[in-house]
């Protein structure tokens, strides 16, 4: 009988590193790829770098290196056009509409688990393999998606738009190691990442922080700063430099005054005391049911723990699904800093049973 065949995405990180070599100690008939995200030549002109935090053009070399020291062919594929568009003018749309979006989601839903996925069944593999922290697991009622071992590693919350069916395609070879067995599982190996350090930036942000680059995107409006009661108390530097529940960098006299809403239409931002962050729920749309089973159970209120960031514990809440297809998120104890553009994810202790993209915060 044949190997199976698994293209390993390569960002040139530990993580997928081990994931490549796990595979290959398995007996996997493997092939990395790594995908070219930007045209390096331009970057370098313009600012003398090679790349974001990651898949760089030292980080594709990391990836190559790796794969050469295991005997793996390895490929890079470009996807500027459809990262470029799917992912960087996602992210500048969300900040010129008043919302936080988080481009690592939309990066693994479109780049990895859809464009990269579709190459490497063009390639006749039978699966793609990731470095992410997370598990699938086969039960009768259909594949789970589950949080990975190490629960300070999980990066489920950045995985609820898969589907079914990509789920059975995908493997997650570090998902049920942790971060420590990860590094040395990649010693053990040789691999040359195994003492990496990992990336926590924005991969396509050189600039020295995200408003920078979002400042030579999008026009600069200042407007008024206002209280919550509509006192004007300052000025802004345009409403893309803000994030809901921030403190630092207003600007402001007296206090402390935390960040609670954005007027766009008046081009205001609206401050606060902290007390005034919290909502009751929130009402998210674009949603993903990964099981189908939790999606029935939302028509009249499924009982799960949601996470509307990514280092949010999780509330209990209630989920009910709504006729147009979003749902409205009832929390048991109110949360702090509901934030529009952010992903909110629904699960059952371990299980991602879905998510969304949060709209609006439910104050009263």
């Amino acid at each position: 009988m044949s190997k199976k065949r698994v293209v390993v995405a390569m960002s040139g990180g530990v993580d997928s590193s081990t994931a490549l070599a796990v595979l290959k100690d398995r007996g996997y008939d493997c092939v990395g790829v790594s995908m070219q995200l930007w045209d390096y030549s331009k970057k370098e002109e313009a600012s003398g770098a090679t790349g974001g935090s990651c898949c760089s053009l030292d980080d594709i070399h990391d990836a190559r290196s790796v794969a050469d020291r295991l005997g793996v062919p390895f490929y890079v594929v470009n996807v500027e056009e459809a990262f470029s568009k799917e992912v960087v003018d996602y992210f500048v749309k969300g900040y010129l509409t008043g919302r936080t979006p988080n481009p690592c989601v939309k990066c693994n839903q479109v780049l990895k688990f859809e464009v990269l996925l579709k190459k490497a069944l063009g390639l006749e593999a039978d699966y793609l393999a990731t470095g992410h922290y997370a598990r699938i697991e086969k039960t009768p009622e259909g594949l789970r998606l589950l949080k990975g071992a190490d629960p300070d590693k999980d990066q489920s919350y950045f995985l609820f738009t898969m589907t079914e069916d990509q789920l059975s395609r995908v493997l997650f070879p570090v998902g049920a190691m942790t971060k420590k067995e990860v590094r040395e599982k990649a010693r053990s190996l040789g691999v040359k990442t195994s003492e990496k350090k990992e990336s926590q930036e924005i991969c396509f942000v050189e600039e020295p922080s995200y408003t920078d680059f979002l400042s030579s995107r999008i026009e600069k409006r200042t407007g008024e700063i206002v209280s919550f009661d509509g006192q004007v108390l300052g000025a802004h530097t345009g409403l893309f430099n803000y994030t809901i529940g921030q403190r630092k960098g207003l600007g402001l006299s007296g206090g402390p005054f935390y960040v609670l809403d954005m007027d766009l239409p008046s081009n205001r931002l609206i401050v606060g005391p902290g007390d005034l962050l919290y909502s009751k729920g929130l009402v998210a749309g674009e949603i993903n049911w990964i099981n189908r089973g939790a999606k029935e159970k939302a028509r009249a209120g499924l009982k799960a723990d949601t996470k509307i960031r990514y280092r949010h514990p999780g509330a209990p809440s209630t989920v009910k699904l709504l006729e147009d297809g979003r749902v409205i998120v009832e929390f048991s104890e109110p949360q702090k800093s509901v934030t529009p553009g952010q992903a909110a994810v629904f699960y059952d202790k371990d299980e991602v049973l879905g998510g969304g993209w949060i709209e609006e915060a439910v104050k009263d």
